[in-house]
């Protein structure tokens, strides 16, 4: 690169990616800019795991490891947001510039971090940011899985070391990612996926299959939803959205329908102040029915980039 290259961390929240995590491994080893350090907190694995992760922290110095004690089963959301923040306590690395989550059965280019911190470095308020998410079908076929421009990817989630100190990091809950680039959002921080060919995030699983089934997976969907203070009406919109995808009409279904049932059981919601008007504006201004609250600089034109 031809300016000084930013220092970031990676952590890495794993449990039993045997069949993954050699290739996450491998795809951050060949990056262009390495990480100042990357953190694989082991979460209670019953299979190879751990082996992968002691080979790599032998091959490699910035690879470090934290091992959790199995709890039993894989808890999806605030489960990995405690493994998250285990690795968390152990960063070394005192002055980095951002800090990425990373799932381990994903892979990138090794142009990834280089492209995306261009993309920090033109635009002053973006604050999280990440490429799209690619489903690899196992036959050569790609499949994006589809998300907003403005939202960012939980899988291969990476912000500005400020912006995460002001929203005061992740909440541990189910739509944890969700909720982090709404608080991006309100404390002044724009948030975007590109699509890039540089920035493909490659994955092996349906986004939101859930460890159990695709079925829980869209239910808890649904349910995490409700916690996080979606509209009634966006919610609608979500569901036929998601109709059309894998499995398809029944997904969506469920979606509503792990809405309904946290509605129904008066599931407690979250709860920060002002998030949920917020949160709300933005998605009737999605369907065209309002206004946003939040008034963000636009992005400077650069290279011939809006």
């Amino acid at each position: 690169m031809s300016v000084h290259a930013p220092r970031y961390v990676i952590i890495s929240p794993v449990r039993n990616e045997e069949q993954y995590l050699g290739g996450t491994i491998a795809c951050i080893a060949a990056q262009s800019v390495l990480p100042a350090q990357y953190i694989i907190v082991d979460d209670g694995s019953t299979d190879r795991t751990p082996e992968i992760i002691r080979e790599a922290c032998a091959s490699h110095p910035w690879i470090s490891s934290v091992s959790r004690q199995d709890r039993g089963e894989r808890r999806v959301g605030p489960g990995v947001v405690e493994a998250f923040y285990d690795g968390y306590r152990s960063i070394g690395a005192q002055d980095y510039d951002f800090i990425c989550k990373m799932d381990g059965d994903l892979t990138v280019g090794p142009r990834y971090f280089e492209t995306l911190f261009a993309r920090f470095r033109e635009d002053p308020y973006l604050g999280a940011a990440s490429g799209k998410l690619f489903l690899d079908l196992g036959d050569g076929r790609l499949v994006e899985e589809r998300i907003t421009d403005e939202s960012v990817l939980g899988g291969v989630l990476c912000l500005k070391r400020k912006c995460f100190d002001a929203i005061g990091g992740f909440v541990q809950q189910v739509m944890w990612d969700g909720i982090t680039f709404h608080r991006c959002r309100m404390e002044g921080f724009r948030t975007r996926s590109f699509r890039d060919r540089d920035l493909m995030i490659y994955d092996h699983r349906i986004m939101g299959s859930s460890h159990k089934s695709i079925f829980h997976g869209r239910t808890r969907w649904g349910w995490g939803q409700y916690f996080m203070g979606t509209h009634p009406l966006y919610i609608l919109a979500v569901g036929a959205y998601r109709m059309l995808e894998r499995p398809f009409v029944v997904g969506g279904l469920l979606i509503l329908w792990g809405y309904i049932r946290a509605w129904i059981e008066n599931t407690p919601r979250y709860d920060h102040p002002g998030f949920r008007k917020s949160l709300r504006a933005w998605q009737m201004e999605r369907l065209g029915l309002g206004r946003r609250l939040e008034a963000i600089p636009p992005v400077p034109t650069q290279r011939g980039r809006p």
